[in-house]
């Protein structure tokens, strides 16, 4: 990759989980990186190593997506950047009943999964088309495709991710752009995720994947135009079933593990 020398990718959330594992990917790749997230979550750190394992450059911005401005100053710091890719990795989930879970909450995740998601793309995609070739990836979910109550806004958030993305995949279609948009299942990233996905029993345990796993399957197809990317064959098997499976069987079925989970919690 040694056309990438002076190119970065920007990677949001990328302190974690994820995140920190599509940054390392695209570091061990030889692509520099600009990695986004909150403070105190040893973005400083990352990218020291990162400098140093990788010979790659590496920096970071510490801020909060929720922010209605933080697009904006995203947008400002890479403007002298040669950003050839971005990666919309950034999301919150969580499973709380619709009317317990508090105003903060949901406004948190619809304007994180949703609006800094689209604005962020908006602001980056005139410097995206000034190259011969340069990517989006767009981090959505399994949940993308189907209703979870319990859930509730969290799949309506990653299925608008996966709408936006194929949508902006064909208008683009003719760009040096590519689009593509991504559905990880469950992945222990850390111990409340993993008992989170535990505690909804046998059948939500058999897609999980590790960050790495889904990092390498993540930049690997986004290299080669995919514009859809189901990591692990079993969740390609859910994606079948979900796509089978008749709505009014598939919600309550799905929806009863997350129940499930969140009586272990109140446990």
């Amino acid at each position: 990759m040694n056309g990438n020398r002076n190119k970065y990718a920007l990677v949001t959330g990328a302190s974690k989980g994820l995140g920190k594992a599509l940054a390392l990917e695209l570091a061990l790749r030889g692509v520099n990186v600009l990695l986004v997230a909150l403070k105190g979550e040893e973005l400083p750190e990352l990218c020291a190593y990162i400098k140093n394992k990788y010979r790659v450059e590496a920096d970071y911005l510490e801020i909060n997506l929720k922010d209605a401005f933080a697009v904006h100053r995203i947008a400002d710091w890479v403007k002298q950047t040669d950003v050839h890719i971005l990666i919309n990795n950034a999301g919150v989930g969580g499973s709380k009943h619709f009317e317990l879970a508090g105003f903060d909450y949901l406004d948190t995740m619809i304007s994180i999964n949703i609006r800094a998601l689209s604005l962020l793309t908006y602001l980056l995609l005139p410097n995206l088309k000034r190259h011969n070739k340069s990517y989006i990836l767009n981090v959505a979910s399994m949940a993308s495709f189907c209703p979870i109550a319990f859930k509730t806004v969290y799949p309506a958030s990653k299925s608008f991710v996966y709408f936006f993305s194929r949508c902006l995949s064909e208008e683009l279609k003719n760009t040096p752009v590519s689009v593509s948009v991504l559905h990880p299942g469950p992945m222990k990233t850390n111990p409340e995720v993993s008992k989170r996905i535990e505690s909804q029993g046998h059948w939500a345990r058999l897609g999980v994947q590790s960050p790495e796993d889904v990092a390498d399957v993540a930049i690997c197809k986004l290299f080669k135009d995919k514009p859809m990317i189901i990591p692990g064959y079993m969740n390609k098997i859910n994606w079948l079933l979900m796509k089978i499976t008749p709505t009014w069987i598939k919600i309550p079925l799905i929806s009863r593990n997350v129940k499930r989970e969140i009586v272990t919690q109140l446990n």
